[in-house]
């Protein structure tokens, strides 16, 4: 492994690159996927795709042994972070986007960076400068554009309940990684015995909510697609991206190209009409980000 370990900037970008080609996808195969399964459908099926994915990475990395000390010796902690994540946060965001437009759901599931920033000084007293603030209204402000739908001055078209999903979501992410601050586990070792651990709660959510039994075969590879390169497989491959990079700014910079090639692969894809609403609110959501990014590297 000290290969991977060692600095590595041109395999840190071919990493990082790969990684938000395959975020930018998330959004489309979210409501395609969706025509096929309802949400706690397709959590079940993706959180064992996504569990079987990584479980192989590990047993063709030679790291088995990991997995088995991440979930032996930590089992509470695999437990509710894998609580937290995949069940109730993909849950949620799954009924975000079953319910609202695709050019909606994704540019406020990226307002997760913003909430973390605001729960962190809640929960971890960490600083809160004035520039997080100016970038959560920034951000926020995005929102209400893109809920506008087109129809500006109005809340539009758009649900409110979805909306309301979407905004939870990212607190239920900044959550998660909070509670996550202090695990000293591999991190795909310790994402593999968190995902494990959920798979029964996953199964009884579906079980009462649904039927993991009436699907159809497109669901299923959808939930496959999901399940290894949004919610397994794309997590190891940032990992490495960061691991490589001499620093972790040069490639966490790249996010921002994934919006806009989702708002293309929306439209394309899906056929949504993307609205003059949904550019200005993702420009907004977008400068939010930069602006809270620009302010932590103008103080460190």
């Amino acid at each position: 492994m000290q290969e991977i370990d060692a600095k590595n900037p041109r395999r840190a970008m071919a990493f990082g690159l790969a990684t938000v080609l395959c975020w930018s996808t998330v959004a489309t195969a979210f409501k395609l996927t969706l025509r096929e399964l309802d949400p706690p459908q397709l959590l079940l099926y993706a959180a064992v795709f996504s569990t079987a994915s990584l479980l192989a990475l590990l047993a063709v990395q030679g790291r088995w042994r990991l997995f088995v000390t991440a979930l032996t010796q930590h089992p509470w902690r695999s437990l509710g972070l894998g609580t937290i994540n995949p069940l109730v946060y993909y849950l949620v965001l799954f009924e975000a986007y079953d319910r609202l437009p695709a050019q909606v759901a994704q540019p406020v599931n990226y307002t997760w960076a913003i909430t973390l920033s605001l729960l962190a000084a809640v929960f971890l007293k960490q600083r809160l400068r004035g520039k997080d603030m100016a970038a959560a209204a920034v951000a926020y402000a995005g929102v209400v554009l893109l809920s506008m739908q087109g129809e500006w001055g109005s809340w539009g078209r758009v649900d409110g309940l979805g909306l309301a999903l979407a905004l939870l979501s990212t607190l239920i992410w900044s959550g998660y990684w909070i509670a996550a601050a202090s695990d000293r586990r591999d991190p795909v070792a310790a994402l593999a015995a968190n995902f494990c651990m959920s798979l029964p709660g996953c199964l009884i959510a579906c079980l009462v909510l649904s039927s993991p039994l009436d699907v159809s075969w497109q669901g299923v590879a959808g939930a496959a697609y999901i399940g290894c390169l949004e919610m397994g497989l794309t997590f190891a491959l940032w990992v490495t991206a960061l691991r490589l990079a001499p620093s972790a700014a040069q490639v966490s910079t790249l996010i921002f190209l994934s919006p806009p090639i989702s708002l293309v692969l929306i439209h394309f894809l899906l056929g949504e009409t993307i609205h003059a609403s949904t550019f200005a609110g993702l420009a907004l959501v977008l400068a939010g980000l930069g602006l809270q990014q620009f302010g932590r590297k103008s103080t460190s």
